[in-house]
């Protein structure tokens, strides 16, 4: 609009206006079709566009890829530009959202830090009484075997040591039962494997 008040360009200064453009596009738009482009550049041939597109990702202005079948540049990434007075709302805006949303998120991670400490607590007191009622189950036992002891005047160990093993009378009866068990498995087994 103002050209004739301005010095002329020099081409490589058209071409940064031109990486500029290529940028605006591209906060708009991620799929930009080469007829956009060459509108909007004011190039005459889909090969100087590509030239300009290739120079540009070099320049490291964007990264993405050139559609040459569909006729298309595909942006993955580009600079930002210059902030203008009325985006000023709308980046202000979005950052209030983000603000609301990661408070949100810290608060449920408060929450979630609260149950984990309120459960840990209650375990710990779970494993204290557990351990304080095996304690005492220890301490009677001790007492219940002392008493025990004294009353038949023999060493507390021994009593233990008779409580745990059972008489020898019940023990040869179990054992010649296991014995013939074993026996008439291992004989039926061998009639078998004969058979075979």
């Amino acid at each position: 609009a103002e050209a004739a008040n301005l010095p002329p360009l020099t081409e490589a200064q058209k071409n940064k206006l031109r990486h500029l453009s290529v940028v605006t596009l591209a906060a708009k738009i991620k799929c930009i079709p080469y007829s956009v482009l060459l509108e909007q550049l004011q190039l005459k041939n889909v090969r100087q566009l590509e030239d300009l597109v290739i120079e540009a990702v070099y320049a490291d202005v964007l990264r993405g890829s050139l559609d040459q079948r569909n006729q298309r540049l595909e942006v993955d990434y580009s600079i930002g530009r210059d902030i203008r007075r009325e985006e000023l709302s709308t980046i202000t805006r979005t950052l209030q959202e983000w603000c609301q949303g990661c408070e949100v998120v810290l608060s449920g991670i408060e929450e979630q830090v609260s149950r984990a400490n309120q459960h840990k607590e209650q375990q710990l007191a779970l494993k204290q009484q557990i351990e304080s009622e095996v304690a005492n189950l220890k301490k009677t036992i001790k007492v219940t075997t002392a008493a025990a002891a004294a009353a038949t005047s023999q060493d507390p160990e021994q009593h233990l040591t008779e409580l745990r093993e059972p008489a020898p009378g019940t023990n040869q009866r179990q054992a010649s039962k296991k014995t013939s068990k074993a026996k008439g498995l291992r004989g039926s087994a061998k009639i078998w494997s004969k058979s075979n």
